[in-house]
């Protein structure tokens, strides 16, 4: 297998580099947590990649586009741009982190011409669901509203491509009793058969999140993922970006 810093150095070569991506590995299943290699994804040159979500993709963005020390925050999001702007520099992608924390997806529908529409992306990826269950406004509304952002967007740009991730709990922090674990997990998993749906009706790729930190948890523990049971820690940003990268990879190289 070759590891980064060769694929690195050969990459930057230039005329080698799609030898050398052709012969990286296939990437382990979609639920590995040890190690992995990936394909890099195919996107044509100056994609824009548009990320939207609740405090999970949030971590702090800068809301200025000028400052680019913060302009993309700390969440997966960062992971996933630097990672493929090192990769596949030649691709010069645009990425961009439109979440908000505290939203639901009832939030991202009031914000959506502007913050997803208007910035006219090549692919719009969602991670949405878990204010739905901490607000307390559950989930009646949610596949409605998810369904109407997905169809405006398809509206706008018939070529989108989607991705969209389930939302995640585990056991942690303000999740141990008992009776609001239970009630969160079972909302929680109610609302990833929506985007598993909703995924399929789009033709999305779906990236399977709970299923990768039920996983995760199991072979370290829940802490070591999500502090409080909903934020993922570096560790866990990690996991949601290597498995985003693998998934659109599988479907888009």
């Amino acid at each position: 297998m070759l590891d980064r810093r060769n694929f690195l150095k050969v990459g930057a070569l230039g005329g080698v580099a799609a030898t050398v991506v052709a012969q990286t590995p296939e990437p382990p299943g979609p639920l590995a947590v040890d190690g992995y290699g990936y394909r890099l994804p195919s996107f044509p040159k100056g994609s824009r990649l548009l990320f939207q979500g609740d405090s999970i993709t949030d971590m702090n963005w800068g809301r200025n586009e000028k400052d680019r020390n913060h302009y993309l925050g700390h969440s997966y999001v960062y992971l996933i741009a630097s990672r493929l702007g090192v990769d596949m520099p030649e691709a010069a992608l645009d990425v961009y982190n439109r979440g908000k924390s505290g939203n639901t997806v009832e939030d991202l529908k009031a914000r959506w011409q502007k913050d997803a529409i208007d910035m006219k992306p090549d692919l719009l990826s969602v991670l949405i669901g878990v204010n739905n269950v901490s607000r307390g406004g559950g989930i009646d509304s949610y596949e409605a509203d998810y369904r109407a952002i997905l169809t405006q967007s398809r509206k706008a740009n018939a070529d989108l491509r989607l991705v969209l991730l389930d939302p995640f709990v585990l056991r942690s922090g303000r999740l141990k009793d008992e009776a609001q674990w239970t009630k969160w997990r079972a909302d929680v998993d109610k609302m990833g058969a929506i985007v598993a749906r909703l995924a399929k009706e789009f033709d999305a790729v779906h990236v399977k999140m709970q299923e990768v930190f039920d996983l995760a948890e199991a072979k370290v523990s829940p802490e070591h993922w999500l502090w409080d049971g909903v934020h993922p820690l570096p560790q866990g940003h990690e996991l949601i970006a290597r498995h985003w990268i693998q998934e659109v990879s599988a479907r888009w190289n």
